[in-house]
């Protein structure tokens, strides 16, 4: 029986280590610099991570191209059999290993979605990861720069708080060649803040009592915040008395009541009320002056058409120069004057206005007297006394 041969088997024995090494190396892919190969975790080490992606050697990932966090642990980043993507930094180390980058193949995938981000105005999320000088350094897939004037609405003194927690940015500046990627927080804020105030707005109608904290002090009034909107109470809508500085009434910090007054939707301006949430102490004052009642008072000012009189308790009413004598009255300084006692009789109380009329002609008919009326000099009789 002859030998069957067969010319596609041999024998390794006739091939030398050269042509067995070509061999291999024709059964194995390719790579080159800047490649994204995927792979699997085979080992984890303190300072690198190896991965096998089918080449003659398992690709090395050291532990400074793992994860745009510094100082990150290995094992917590990848497991033992994870498949990741990583791209090709170098194809031969000194062991003849494939250098590779799972930082830098996240980086360029990340990079086209933030892009995308930028342009079409969407927000985007990321955990703070460091508190550097100036800001705060966000994870969104590469690192996110957030100027600390950008943080909040307000500077923001201690950024440490910030420290592991995830925001929502605004990408407003990205430039690839210097590898910069600069975000805000406040503009995402601002935008929610206008959609609120809006909604509150809405809402609000003349006369409602809301509940709000002192903002802000200035010399013209008091800053409420409603929750979300600020509106003004004017330094004559804090108290029914007489205020110097809007400091006498309010602290900021302090939780008030107050009535909305006005709502101007085109300005958003919010006007409030504080002493309408409270009695106005005239209103029972002034019960002790009925109409038709005749009281004693003492005259505290004198004006061309008449005089106020107090009638104590902080109640001041004004005689009209025409109810100050039943003779004909040119000035008030020919009937009364400042800090003398009279009698007037309440005519009118108009309590909106906050205002009593009074008379002085009244009083002295029902009383039965006459109030006296002294002649102004003549113009003769000053040049006279001149002379």
């Amino acid at each position: 029986m002859s030998e069957i041969q067969n010319s596609s088997v041999f024998s390794l024995d006739d091939v030398s280590n050269e042509e067995m090494n070509n061999l291999i190396d024709g059964t194995i892919t390719d790579f080159d610099e800047g490649d994204l190969v995927t792979g699997t975790v085979v080992k984890i080490e303190r300072d690198e991570v190896l991965l096998d992606i089918g080449f003659k050697s398992e690709g090395v990932i050291p532990v400074r191209e793992l994860s745009i966090r510094k100082d990150a642990n290995p094992a917590d980043i990848v497991n033992l059999g994870d498949t990741i993507e990583a791209l090709v930094l170098q194809k031969e180390d000194k062991d003849g290993r494939l250098v590779l980058s799972k930082k830098r193949a996240e980086y360029e995938r990340a990079w086209n979605r933030i892009e995308e981000k930028f342009n079409s105005g969407e927000n985007v999320e990321g955990e703070v990861i460091e508190v550097v000088k100036g800001g705060l350094i966000l994870d969104i897939g590469l690192r996110g720069f957030l100027p600390a004037s950008l943080v909040d609405l307000r500077r923001v003194k201690d950024l440490t708080a910030y420290m592991g927690t995830r925001i929502e940015a605004r990408v407003i500046e990205m430039d690839r060649n210097r590898n910069n990627v600069v975000l805000s927080r406040r503009v995402v804020l601002e935008e929610a803040r206008k959609a609120e105030r809006s909604e509150i707005l809405s809402k609000l109608q003349p006369g409602m009592r809301l509940k709000g904290t002192v903002s802000s002090i200035v010399d013209f009034g008091a800053f409420v915040d409603l929750g979300g909107i600020d509106g003004l109470v004017h330094i004559s809508e804090l108290s029914w008395n007489h205020v110097n500085h809007p400091s006498e009434v309010v602290k900021v910090g302090q939780e008030v009541e107050v009535q909305v007054l006005d709502v101007d939707l085109n300005r958003e301006r919010i006007s409030l009320g504080l002493k309408q949430t409270t009695e106005d102490p005239w209103r029972t004052l002034v019960k002790k002056y009925p109409v038709d009642a005749i009281v004693e008072g003492t005259v505290t000012k004198l004006v061309p058409f008449g005089a106020f009189v107090d009638l104590g308790d902080g109640i001041e009413g004004l005689v009209h120069i025409s109810e100050m004598a039943k003779a004909h009255v040119d000035q008030p300084s020919q009937v009364t004057k400042a800090g003398e006692t009279v009698h007037v009789k309440v005519m009118e109380i108009d309590l909106d206005r906050r205002r009593i009329s009074l008379s002085m002609k009244a009083a002295a008919e029902t009383l039965g007297f006459e109030v006296e009326v002294t002649p102004m000099d003549k113009p003769e009789d000053e040049a006279a006394d001149a002379e």
